[in-house]
């Protein structure tokens, strides 16, 4: 069976193209530029590459362009569009009505587009306009699914997942810890279960998901417990260019002395802090080592708080579970980042976690444990794969 995976954004459409059969891409890319020009990138399983500029006025013509490219031409993997049996949607958010992946239908539209939208409002309206133009291209009779960031983190108990604000306010506007990432710290903790063979039950693991955006996960007998992120994907630690969990008085104090608008105050915190902010040199980690290595305070200083930061999260992790038996990195720094997987882990004799030097580096963006023989924890990196654990979601959901 082959699913076409799909994470759009309001300006871009990330596609992968799998066969379920052998679970192998067929292909993979990118429409960006989506109404304001447009390019597409694309590469098949064979090595062709095919890459051009064309016009996207809407995500309708992204995907009409993308079935052309799948058919036809240098990047041909296809006869037939109807070769496609379903098609798979990452959601950000689902609030607490949708607590797993679940096929789509107008209903499911327009709770992504209208009902969550201010849960979620840079990615949930354009992911539901997405599924609307996709429906229109591929027919009613392609089943679609929606897996969101969220529902893995729905087994969250309540002193987790609850603020200290008027319970009202929760009640109200449902205003609580969702969590994100979720698809990723399922499939990488489950990925951790196969790999070494341990039962779910009485596992305590940590994931780290490094990347522009991060977060870390606490899941006890492979459930989560608790996570950094909150209502939305700013909460937690230093980020590429998101500031993580403040005072919330900074807030109002910065608004009040910049004369700040509320949607001011949110670019500022989403968009202009993090890496970026504190760096001055770039939101990317690559360009903040590169910096830190030739002597800028500033990048190194945001390394620094990044390291400390997650340090925090995971001994309050650790402490909130009993303990922990593996901590695992994922994500873009996760994955490639020897230094900051060195850094984080080291000092950590106390919880039991001990790493080795050449081991870590060795580890670096594939499966590997790199903790050392002595070491009571385990230290993992296990590459992320999202877009697999979205495939696996859809075919299960229509098979049914």
């Amino acid at each position: 069976m082959k699913v076409l995976v799909i994470n759009a954004g309001s300006s871009s459409l990330k596609y992968q193209l799998i066969d379920m059969d052998t679970e192998e891409v067929i292909a993979k890319g990118l429409c960006e530029r989506i109404g304001a020009g447009g390019h597409i990138s694309h590469k098949t399983f064979d090595g062709r590459k095919v890459e051009y500029d064309v016009d996207f006025p809407t995500h309708k013509e992204a995907f009409q362009e993308l079935v052309k490219l799948l058919t036809s031409g240098e990047g041909k993997v296809l006869e037939d569009k109807s070769e496609i049996k379903a098609i798979g949607h990452r959601v950000l958010h689902g609030s607490e009505k949708y607590k797993t992946s679940t096929l789509i239908d107008e209903t499911v539209i327009h709770d992504i587009g209208v009902e969550f939208k201010d849960l979620g409002p840079l990615h949930n309206p354009p992911q539901a306009i997405a599924m609307a133009a996709c429906r229109e291209v591929f027919g009613k009779g392609v089943p679609m699914v929606a897996v969101f960031d969220t529902s893995f983190h729905q087994t969250m108990p309540e002193k987790a997942y609850i603020f200290g604000v008027p319970y009202e306010y929760y009640e109200k506007y449902h205003i609580r810890r969702y969590g994100f990432h979720g698809t990723s710290h399922r499939y990488v903790s489950g990925r951790y279960f196969e790999i070494t063979g341990k039962k779910k039950e009485g596992s305590r693991l940590i994931v780290c998901h490094l990347g522009n955006g991060s977060s870390l996960t606490a899941i006890k007998d492979g459930k989560c417990v608790d996570t950094s992120m909150g209502l939305t994907p700013l909460d937690g630690f230093i980020m590429g260019t998101r500031c993580g969990g403040i005072d919330p008085s900074v807030v109002t104090y910065i608004m009040d002395k910049e004369g700040f608008t509320p949607s001011q105050m949110s670019d500022l915190m989403n968009k202009k802090s993090g890496f970026l902010g504190i760096s001055g040199v770039s939101g990317d980690c690559r360009d903040v080592e590169a910096a830190a290595e030739q002597g800028n305070h500033r990048a190194q200083l945001a390394l620094d708080m990044l390291v400390y930061q997650i340090k925090k999260f995971i001994g309050g992790y650790a402490a909130a579970m009993g303990g922990v038996d593996a901590v695992i990195f994922t994500g873009g720094i996760g994955e490639n980042s020897n230094n900051v997987r060195q850094r984080i882990c080291e000092d950590m004799e106390w919880l039991g976690l001990s790493v080795g030097s050449e081991l870590n580096k060795a580890a670096s963006r594939r499966e590997a444990k790199f903790s050392t023989g002595e070491s009571r924890v385990e230290a993992w990196v296990i590459p992320t794969n999202e877009e697999i654990m979205i495939a696996k979601d859809t075919v299960e959901l229509i098979s049914k």
